[in-house]
């Protein structure tokens, strides 16, 4: 039995959990998810704990029993609280502001950068280097964070760049002078 798969996913109040077809669908107070499993991983609801099971003990249906797990405890998390992902940008002149649905992005480059911010995901920015995504599904959360970062990843000389809240970036030693 998959270590993950085995546990029970526990539902909070105000948050259904259901198979239709090949998909669980997750309702909750902050939106509805849903995700696409295979036929061999039942669902079972009994009051306030869901669990998943597998019909063999084949390697792909042991591998999909715990991702189901996984995928399903997610959604669940996502609808009660969400997820977040923080971002700090560092750099002379670097600054981030939010225009809507539009992510404008001032990175040094000789254009402003424009992210057109994915449905179902909130950006706030704090003291124009501060900048927090949230949303209920979490791999749209990273997924977007991810694209954020990936238009100036931190460098290692002087540490200029976007960057992860808590990431440690390690630095280079430059060039020295020439010593005649």
């Amino acid at each position: 039995m998959s270590r993950i798969g085995k546990m029970a996913i526990s539902i909070p109040d105000g948050v259904s959990v259901e198979r239709i077809g090949e998909e669980i669908r997750v309702k909750g107070p902050k939106g509805t998810l849903s995700v696409r499993i295979p036929e061999r991983i039942t669902l079972e609801v009994n009051g306030n704990e869901a669990r998943l099971s597998r019909a063999d003990d084949e390697i792909e249906s042991k591998s999909l029993h715990g991702l189901a797990r996984a995928l399903t405890a997610n959604m669940v998390i996502g609808v009660t609280e969400g997820f977040s992902k923080e971002l700090e940008i560092q750099g002379v002149g670097y600054r981030a502001e939010v225009k809507g649905k539009i992510l404008n992005l001032s990175l040094g480059f000789s254009h402003p950068v424009n992210l057109l911010v994915p449905e179902g995901i909130h950006v706030k920015v704090e003291e124009n280097t501060k900048v927090r995504i949230e949303g209920a599904e979490k791999q749209a959360v990273g997924q977007f964070a991810a694209d954020i970062r990936s238009l100036r990843p931190p460098e290692p000389y002087k540490g200029k760049g976007i960057r992860y809240k808590g990431e440690h970036v390690r630095r280079k030693v430059g060039k020295t002078g020439a010593v005649a």
